[in-house]
């Protein structure tokens, strides 16, 4: 049976099969799908009359909802990607990306839990506000922001379990800082700065409705 990479060392996994792909080759791909779908998106986005600014939004929700929906939905769903002999592009992604964090080739518990509820409620969710900013939809703003709230909160769970486990689940320091911390600093700030946002939003529209519906001071 071939030795895994992963840290730590004792970590069982029956019928280990290496990557076939190259880190430079699954990135490569990740990286040309993104591009192509926030391009399809920002073009489809220019038949509505939004601003820039929603445009951009609608292209980070579609780009985020099919991660959620593909990636990590088929990593919840594929319990035994690490035995592999195909080189399976999903399956490679997560091979490779098990080293920065092991606990994925492992199936740790709140791992899997996470990712589960990410995929199956995070990502349709996504998508669905990628319509409501199209459609100008009045619950756009209370779901974008919900999203985000949930999307800060997995995250924040992810790294906090991983700091009382230890946080001993990268290969080398490498892995660690490039796909443990660099590949989930997007769901950190990018959420952060919506919810910011659409509190904003949210609150404006209060103000204008409590304003409007105040009844005037009889002299």
């Amino acid at each position: 049976m071939e030795a895994h990479p992963y840290v730590p060392r004792d970590l069982h996994l029956p019928g280990y099969a290496p990557c076939f792909l190259s880190m430079s080759n699954i990135l490569s791909v990740f990286a040309s799908s993104s591009l192509l779908i926030v391009t399809l998106v920002w073009i489809f986005s220019g038949r509505f009359k939004k601003t820039k600014v929603d445009r951009v939004l609608m292209c980070w929700w579609a780009f985020t909802g099919l991660t959620h929906i593909i990636l990590e939905g088929y990593f919840v769903f594929s319990p035994e990607f690490f035995k592999d002999k195909t080189g399976f592009y999903l399956a490679e992604v997560w091979k490779e990306y098990s080293k920065g964090d092991s606990r994925y080739a492992g199936r740790d518990a709140g791992v899997v839990t996470v990712e589960g509820i990410t995929a199956v409620l995070e990502g349709p969710a996504s998508l669905l506000a990628v319509y409501a900013i199209a459609a100008g939809k009045s619950y756009s703003y209370i779901l974008q922001f919900a999203i985000s709230l949930g999307q800060l909160y997995g995250t924040a769970v992810y790294y906090i379990t991983a700091i009382l486990e230890g946080d001993n689940f990268s290969t080398n320091s490498f892995y660690y800082y490039a796909y443990y911390i660099g590949a989930n600093a997007s769901w950190i700030v990018i959420p952060l700065i919506i919810a910011i946002r659409c509190w904003r939003k949210i609150c404006a529209a209060f103000r204008v409705q409590g304003g409007q519906t105040k009844k005037p001071k009889v002299r």
